[in-house]
């Protein structure tokens, strides 16, 4: 016998999946949640805070469960066109720079993802 499963988000409007067992629709759920809080942080808007489970109600058959996500290496696995940046450095230093052969792009990208973590 196969069950399927439905999952929504109570505080997330549209965001909603489902699987075709438990185990798929956690991965999907996953999936789902963090595209649409990615979305949401890449257009600004608030993301509200999530329900109590100890105040929602479930019909036979539901229940509550957790799921994590993680907006930023959800956007390193999706989100990986490049994108041009113009720059502003001292003369000097991109002359000893390009010199020594740095490639400018992997030293930038390097140096963000420090930053950001």
């Amino acid at each position: 016998m196969r069950l399927e499963y439905s999952v929504f988000f109570l505080d997330l409007e549209g965001c909603y999946t489902c699987g075709d067992d438990l185990q798929d629709a956690i991965v999907m759920a996953e999936d789902i949640l963090a595209f649409y809080l990615y979305d949401e942080e890449a257009e600004g808007n608030v993301i509200p805070e999530a329900s109590s489970p100890d105040h929602i109600t479930c019909e036979k058959g539901e229940f509550v469960n957790y799921i994590a996500c993680d907006t930023i290496e959800y956007a390193k696995m999706h989100n990986t066109r490049a994108v041009k940046k113009t720059l502003t450095i001292p003369e000097w230093l991109n002359a000893a720079a390009t010199r020594a052969g740095i490639n400018f792009s992997q030293v930038l990208q390097e140096a963000l993802l420090e930053k950001v973590k």
